[in-house]
């Protein structure tokens, strides 16, 4: 039987780069993977409407640092950069840090999030709780993915789709998506919608020629 393998892990070191990046000794390396995790977590809850793909983390002694991917900048940095203000406090609860100066945030902005698989995935959950056919918000994506240069894309829908009884798979798939070539950068994202029937998994692979990261 194929096995399938995580695409983002397969390429690290070839194609991708960690998305935390730090060394620690074995005593500390559980708390700092502990802290790196309710980072994230915190982030993606606070920032669900910015719309934010990856967040890379990296430590240098006390200091930690933050980096922010988001297609909406605006909504992160807040006017005059008082949300940034706000999110560096809120991270250093988080991460239990005794100063505020040992969290460095930055915030990059993703040129083109119709290229990021894990964006394209969010928007297909979000119009699949708004009730728009799961087979028109696929079209929809295909379509504006390759208008915007994708070499190909292929989407995956798994659940009780369109509130039907009994669960199954549905995928789309256009142009080329070669999961077995290393050097190839295909990005891959996941998430889940939570329809009234039910959750749906949704997982989305793009191939393009550059990374928008």
């Amino acid at each position: 039987m194929g096995q399938k393998v995580n695409p983002t892990g397969f390429r690290l070191a070839v194609r991708r780069n960690w998305e935390s990046r730090w060394y620690a000794t074995k005593r500390d390396f559980p708390a700092n993977l502990l802290e790196d995790y309710r980072i994230r977590e915190f982030l993606k809850e606070k920032l669900r409407q910015a719309a934010v793909p990856r967040i890379f983390i990296e430590r240098a002694g006390q200091k930690v640092r933050v980096r922010i991917w988001t297609a909406r900048p605006g909504v992160v940095i807040g006017s005059k950069g008082a949300e940034l203000k706000n999110l560096r406090a809120d991270i250093q609860k988080v991460a239990r840090k005794s100063r505020i100066d040992d969290i460095i945030l930055e915030v990059n902005e993703v040129k083109r999030p119709d290229l990021v698989a894990q964006l394209v995935a969010e928007n297909i959950a979000l119009q699949l709780e708004r009730r728009i056919s799961f087979r028109r918000a696929m079209k929809k994506a295909v379509q504006t993915t390759m208008t915007n240069g994708a070499d190909g894309i292929r989407i995956r829908l798994g659940g009780r789709l369109g509130g039907a009884e009994i669960a199954r798979v549905e995928s789309a798939r256009v142009g080329r998506v070669p999961l077995h070539t290393l050097r190839e950068n295909i990005d891959y994202g996941f998430t889940e919608a939570r329809t009234l029937a039910g959750k749906v998994g949704i997982k989305c692979w793009i191939c393009s020629k550059e990374s928008e990261f």
